[in-house]
C-alpha cells in the first residue's frame, strides 16, 4: 500500500476530502470509482491548488505497476499513469528511445503532467501533454475506457484536469535516444532579451531563464543542446560562464549525458526545487511576450518580497482543448515563491491584473485567481470541453468546486 500524504508536495494544501484511498490492484480501483458518488484522482501532489480535491474520495493509483509496454513499430510507450516521468525515462533510455521533452522535475507523475498540460522547455517543443496517442481510464460506472489515437474526443481528454476520471494507462509518442549537454550563465542584460528574444530562446534545444524581477540583470541562463548540433558560447549570448558546483539536487552542468539526464533540471532521487513553496505560472502569447517581462518589471519589488526565483521559457503550441498552449506559441513565466501565503495572496492580485490583459493563461496545477468568467474566452474548445465531460459523467461524480469556479459547466 502507497502511503499517501494528506498535504499537498509545497505544503499549502490540505486536501478535505473524506477519504484518501490507495487500491492495490486495478480492480480494486474500479470498484472504487463504481460505487463512489463523489471521487477524484490525486498523483504526486505537485499541483498547488484545489484542482484534485473532492468532498468525497481522492483515489491515487501508485500502487499499480508502472507495465511499461513499448511499440517500435508504432514508436509508443505505454506506462501506468501513475508512474513517475523519471522512471518512465530511465526504461527508455535502458532501450534506446526517448521522449521530446520533460518537465523540470522529473518526480511527477505522467497522468498528472498531462492533465493540467505541464510542459518542459522548447520553441520547437510542445508540452509533455502533446506527446500523448492514448489513454485508459476508469469511467463513472468503473468500466475501463480506451481512447485511441484516432478518437476525436482525445484532445478534449488529454488536458483532462481529472474531469474524465482516473486515468489508468497512458501512450505516449517516443523517438530514438539523443545525447546533450546543459551549460550555466549569469547575468544577460535584460535589454539584450527583450530586444532580441528569439535569439535567446533559440540558443540551444531547451533555454531556461532564472531571476529576480528587481536584479539588474537576469541572474541565470541554463542552455541544455544536443551534442550534435552548434553549443552557444558565453559571447554569443552575451553573458559569462557560471563559475562553482552543481546543486547537490540537480542534474550536473557542463557535461555531456542522456537526455534523461540533461532536460530536468533536478534529480529524481534528490528532494526538488525548495520543497516547502508556493508556485503560479502563467503561458502568455509568444508576441506578447516582451510586454509581459516588461510589466511584471514595472512591480519587481513586491514580486521579489515573496519570490525565490522566477523562470521564463517557451512552448510550442499544441491543439488540445484545454491546453494553456493551444493555438498558440508561448512563453511560460512561472514564479516559485517562499511558502508564504499571505504575501502570496498579497502579490497575485497584482500579477494577474498585468499579465491577464495579455491574454495570459494560467497553468491548471498551479496557484491562481481566474475564475470562467475570465478563462472561458481564452479557450476556442471550452465550450466543447464542457459538453464532452457532460456526456462522459453527467451526474458529475469527477466534479469539484474547483472546476465549478475556474472552468465553469462541469
Amino acid at each position: 500500500m502507497v502511503s499517501v500524504d494528506r498535504d499537498n508536495w509545497g505544503g499549502n494544501v490540505h486536501y478535505r476530502a473524506a477519504q484518501i484511498a490507495a487500491p492495490e490492484t486495478l480492480e480494486e480501483a474500479q470498484r472504487l470509482v463504481a460505487s463512489s458518488a463523489k471521487i477524484r484522482p490525486l498523483g504526486t501532489r505537485h499541483s498547488f491548488n484545489r484542482l484534485p480535491d473532492t468532498d468525497g474520495i481522492l483515489i491515487h493509483l501508485g500502487s499499480l505497476p508502472p507495465d511499461p509496454v513499448i511499440d517500435t513499430d508504432a514508436m509508443t510507450v505505454t506506462v501506468g499513469g501513475a508512474t513517475r516521468y523519471g522512471v518512465v525515462a530511465r526504461h527508455l533510455e535502458d532501450n534506446g528511445l526517448a521522449l521530446h521533452n520533460m518537465g523540470s522535475l522529473p518526480h511527477i507523475s505522467v497522468a498528472g503532467a498531462i492533465s493540467t498540460g505541464t510542459h518542459g522547455s522548447g520553441d520547437g517543443l510542445g508540452s509533455l501533454s502533446s506527446a500523448v496517442r492514448g489513454l485508459q481510464l476508469i469511467g463513472p460506472s468503473g468500466d475501463l475506457i480506451d481512447i485511441g489515437a484516432d478518437d476525436p474526443a482525445l484532445p478534449g481528454m488529454v488536458v483532462g484536469l481529472g474531469a474524465f476520471g482516473p486515468i489508468t494507462r497512458v501512450t505516449l509518442a517516443v523517438q530514438p535516444s539523443y545525447r546533450m549537454r546543459q551549460d550555466a550563465y549569469l547575468d544577460l542584460p535584460w535589454q539584450r532579451l527583450t530586444d532580441d528574444l528569439d535569439a535567446v530562446f533559440a540558443a540551444g534545444y531547451s533555454v531556461s531563464l532564472l531571476t529576480r524581477w528587481t536584479a539588474p540583470a537576469v541572474e541565470h541562463i541554463w542552455v541544455k543542446s544536443l551534442v550534435s548540433g552548434p553549443i552557444a558560447s558565453a559571447d554569443q549570448l552575451g553573458v559569462r560562464p557560471a563559475p562553482g558546483d552543481t546543486p547537490d539536487n540537480m542534474n550536473p552542468f557542463g557535461v555531456e549525458g542522456p537526455w534523461c539526464a540533461c532536460l530536468p533540471h533536478f534529480r529524481l532521487d534528490r528532494v526538488p526545487s525548495l520543497g516547502a513553496e508556493i508556485q503560479t505560472e502563467y503561458l502568455v502569447p509568444r508576441d506578447r511576450a516582451v510586454e509581459a517581462i516588461g510589466a511584471l518589471r514595472a512591480i519587481g519589488e513586491p514580486i521579489d518580497a515573496v519570490l525565490a526565483m522566477s523562470e521564463l521559457r517557451t512552448v510550442a503550441a499544441d491543439e488540445l482543448w484545454l491546453s494553456p498552449a493551444t493555438g498558440r506559441d508561448s512563453l511560460a513565466i512561472h514564479f516559485t515563491f517562499h511558502r508564504d501565503p499571505e504575501g502570496v495572496a498579497r502579490v497575485l492580485p497584482e500579477i494577474e491584473a498585468r499579465l491577464l490583459p495579455l491574454d495570459a493563461r494560467p497553468h491548471w496545477g498551479k496557484l491562481f485567481h481566474a475564475g470562467a468568467d475570465v478563462l472561458a474566452g481564452r479557450y476556442p474548445r471550452m465550450a466543447d470541453w464542457r459538453n464532452l465531460v457532460a456526456g462522459h459523467d453527467p451526474d458529475g461524480k469527477f466534479a469539484n468546486n474547483f472546476l465549478e469556479h475556474h472552468v465553469g459547466g462541469s
